[in-house]
């Protein structure tokens, strides 16, 4: 007689012990390699799902936007569910699909270049792109600023979070991840029409934050050998900032730069008077462009780990 549970099992896919250490290495080199591909992106796809349903299921308060946000995170994850089921395959393209540190990098010496040859407007333009504020009237060193908060944030959020929560789950928590940070990158605004609707998309990417930006400012010390000072400012100044996790990562790279973050900031909904973070001068072009390697430096760091993580949890 036939032993139905044991064919079931052996009728599914191998998995091999290394696949998910392979696939997050050979998916940060291709980020390394190739950055963001410019149409088709799986997480432009994704945007563009949000935005739709966003449409009809829209309503002024919390519990709507919570079921919006953990229904979306659902879907990331069982995609990252399915990518696993493709062993190192999979894992390679969450791991593609989920980081963009390289691309971040790669607009941070854009900015530069485009200040050093005189172009501020040309800067604006590009630096727009990166954050929520008003550029149209920012200087060169509002515009560094305002390109090494966003480096430094999305340092964390576009690589070593996705990266650490594929270190704990594989490509599920990389996507789920991902899912988390988009929605709030979409509808975590603080204005008026996402105050209440947005509010579980903030939260959630808080919490989900909340590790990987604290490792983030201990691997800015290592790659920076700056780890007293970074420590320093994150103590002193981390928690003066309204967000949790920015302020944590801000603070470590105005640390390890020498430089002041933080000041007056105007968006399309208001104006904040935020805390400054660090010790020095305003960032410029030379110091963005050292943002630029110490973010390249830290993204080579949190993949090694990553990586290693997942071969010591195979052992």
């Amino acid at each position: 007689m036939t032993d139905h549970r044991i064919v079931g099992r052996y009728d599914r896919p191998m998995r091999l012990p290394t696949d998910d250490a392979l696939g997050i290495g050979l998916g940060s080199v291709a980020d390394a390699v190739f950055g963001d591909p410019r149409r088709g992106h799986p997480v432009a796809v994704f945007g563009s799902g949000v935005s739709s349903v966003e449409k009809w299921m829209y309503d002024d308060s919390r519990p709507r936007g919570a079921a919006f946000a953990v229904g979306w995170i659902g879907v990331g994850t069982a995609a990252g569910l399915i990518a696993r089921r493709a062993g190192a395959v999979g894992a390679a393209a969450a791991t593609f699909t989920a980081l963009g540190g390289t691309s971040l990098a790669a607009i941070g010496d854009r900015i530069a270049d485009a200040l050093d040859a005189g172009d501020i407007d040309g800067a604006r333009t590009l630096v727009a792109g990166l954050v929520g504020r008003d550029t149209t009237r920012l200087d060169e060193a509002g515009i560094c600023r305002a390109a090494v908060e966003s480096i430094a944030e999305n340092t964390s959020d576009a690589t070593v979070a996705p990266l650490f929560w594929g270190a704990v789950a594989g490509a599920p928590g990389m996507l789920g991840y991902r899912a988390a940070n988009t929605l709030d990158a979409m509808v975590g605004y603080r204005s008026p029409r996402y105050q209440r609707f947005g509010w579980a998309a903030a939260r959630l990417d808080d919490v989900a934050n909340l590790a990987p930006a604290r490792l983030t400012a201990t691997l800015v010390g290592v790659a920076a050998a700056q780890p007293a000072a970074v420590w320093r400012s994150v103590r002193r100044d981390a928690r003066l900032h309204p967000s949790p996790n920015a302020g944590v990562v801000e603070a470590a790279f105005a640390g390890a730069l020498g430089v002041t973050l933080g000041g007056r900031t105007v968006y399309a909904h208001g104006t904040e008077d935020r805390p400054t973070l660090g010790d020095g001068p305003a960032p410029l072009a030379a110091d963005l462009r050292a943002a630029v390697r110490l973010s390249r430096r830290v993204q080579r760091l949190s993949a090694a780990l990553a990586v290693a993580a997942q071969f010591r949890r195979r052992r």
